[in-house]
């Protein structure tokens, strides 16, 4: 064993396995972000405009700020969550699942998620050019600061619509892909991490 040792060591991966921490809506999984409301509409718009006028970042602005000077419709849920459960008038909720999103927008709860929690926004019913100041806020990294939003960390959260269409059934976007789903949609971390390959940095540096 001692004799095969500096050559076990000299064919060391430079990868390791490392846990992740999956989401889910419903049974559906997602690894970034979910979300209900105006964001899939904006997504869905995005790539509408993109096919029409090709797929470039300023594309995809101008999509997104049409998107969000539309008349749009306030979701009218009941949210029941860690805290309790409430009654609420919203155009959007986004729930995300990865650190380094949340931080780059300006969520304290950045801390939270990987460790068995999720975290929420909730949009306020508001006008449209406060959801442009919204979505400016987010770019530099201040959402938390807005008035216009809460947010906070859960490890179950679930969704009710009260009114409307949406009873039988929500657009749903996860990590980018729309579909629709049979309400309640329940938000919440799977029992089992998925084991994702990353390099090895003591193995690249040995």
């Amino acid at each position: 064993r001692s004799t095969l040792f500096p050559y076990t060591t000299l064919f060391r991966s430079p990868y390791r396995l490392k846990p992740v921490q999956v989401g889910l809506v419903n049974e559906r999984v997602f690894l970034v972000n979910a979300s209900l409301g105006l964001y899939p509409e904006l997504l869905q718009d995005r790539e509408d405009f993109k096919r029409e006028h090709g797929r470039k970042r300023s594309v995809a602005m101008l999509a997104g700020l049409r998107t969000l000077l539309r008349e749009h419709r306030s979701l009218l849920v009941e949210v029941e969550h860690d805290s309790g459960r409430e009654v609420i008038r919203t155009p959007s909720i986004f729930i995300g699942n990865n650190p380094l999103q949340l931080e780059q927008v300006g969520l304290a709860e950045a801390q939270d998620v990987q460790r068995r929690k999720l975290a929420a926004v909730i949009v306020k019913p508001v006008g449209r050019f406060r959801l442009i100041g919204l979505a400016l806020r987010g770019m530099l990294g201040q959402l938390g600061e807005a008035e216009s939003a809460r947010d906070f960390a859960f490890r179950s959260m679930t969704v009710r619509p009260l009114s409307g269409r949406a009873r039988r059934g929500m657009k749903v976007a996860v990590d980018g892909e729309i579909f629709w789903s049979q309400p309640p949609l329940k938000f919440s971390v799977a029992p089992q991490p998925l084991m994702l390959m990353v390099p090895d940095e003591a193995a690249q540096s040995a």
